[in-house]
């Protein structure tokens, strides 16, 4: 920048030194003569300057090499980390798409996983359901299988013997006490009621004793519910009259069975156990 100034001031005074009057010739000749010096020296300042700005041309052309190697560079450069960002957004947005596709995957495995337990829920309550109605018809099946085994035995008096039972002016029914066999539980001991556990054809008999007496018949009646269905009668002076009876009966599910004395009659236990009453299931029906 000096060395241009320089040259430019030069050039000034060099201009300002011909521009003398035309007039005088003399006076230019003489001037003339007298800047042949001055020639020189601005020859030599004009190599000086074209060696400098060669130079300084070299050192430019270097630098704007330098500077567009630089630029190629930073080029190189950006574009690098456009691609890079490109890459990072495309990476960006497949890592998105694949969480979106796990989330959807997440969601629809739940919603299948809840359907699957939804699933097991209605199975294992229609296990549990058929397992409780299995559990009812086994219980059924025993109960019933338990009240096919029906069977009683019993005597009128527990123990020791006397005095007679009887005789009542109406109708009485005969509490058998001793219980020998009670299978199913269906004679009650309390009453002297015999209950059909289930419907069925049963088989009863009735045995009886006394002592003969022409005042007092040895006699006892099987009634089912309220009807009569046989009568045991035995009427003798001495001795130890007995009389018996029995059959088979069609019984519905709750039908009783039980002995009445005759109204006047009377008759006799002891610990030999002489009079009983017993009865068991054939068959259901």
């Amino acid at each position: 920048m000096e060395i241009m100034v320089f040259f430019s001031l030069l050039l000034l005074v060099c201009s300002v030194s011909t521009n003398q009057s035309e007039a005088d010739n003399e006076i230019l000749d003489q001037q003339i003569s007298n800047e042949q010096p001055c020639s020189q020296d601005i020859h030599a300042v004009l190599r000086e300057l074209t060696a400098s700005v060669a130079e300084q041309k070299v050192r430019i052309t270097f630098l704007e090499n330098e500077n567009q190697d630089q630029a190629a560079k930073l080029e190189r450069q950006n574009t690098e980390t456009d691609q890079l960002k490109l890459q990072s957004k495309e990476q960006a947005a497949k890592l998105e798409t694949e969480i979106n596709q796990l989330q959807l995957q997440s969601e629809e495995q739940a919603r299948k996983l809840d359907t699957e337990i939804d699933q097991l829920k209605l199975q294992s309550e229609e296990q549990v359901a058929k397992l409780e109605s299995q559990k009812a018809e086994i219980d059924q099946l025993k109960h019933e299988l338990q009240a096919q085994k029906v069977a009683f035995s019993a005597s009128l008096v527990e123990q020791g013997g006397g005095p007679y039972t009887g005789p009542f002016n109406t109708e009485t029914t005969l509490i058998f006490k001793r219980v020998v066999t009670n299978i199913g539980n269906a004679y009650n001991p309390s009453t002297g009621i015999f209950t059909a556990p289930v419907r069925g054809v049963y088989n009863f008999e009735l045995t009886l004793h006394g002592h003969g007496d022409n005042a007092y018949p040895t006699s006892a009646r099987l009634f089912m519910n309220k009807e009569l269905i046989f009568t045991a009668w035995e009427h003798q002076a001495t001795h130890s009259p007995s009389a018996s009876n029995g059959g088979s009966l069609l019984l519905d599910a709750q039908d009783q069975v039980y002995v009445r004395l005759w109204p006047g009659a009377r008759i006799f236990d002891d610990y030999n156990h002489h009079t009983t009453f017993r009865g068991h299931l054939l068959f259901t029906m």
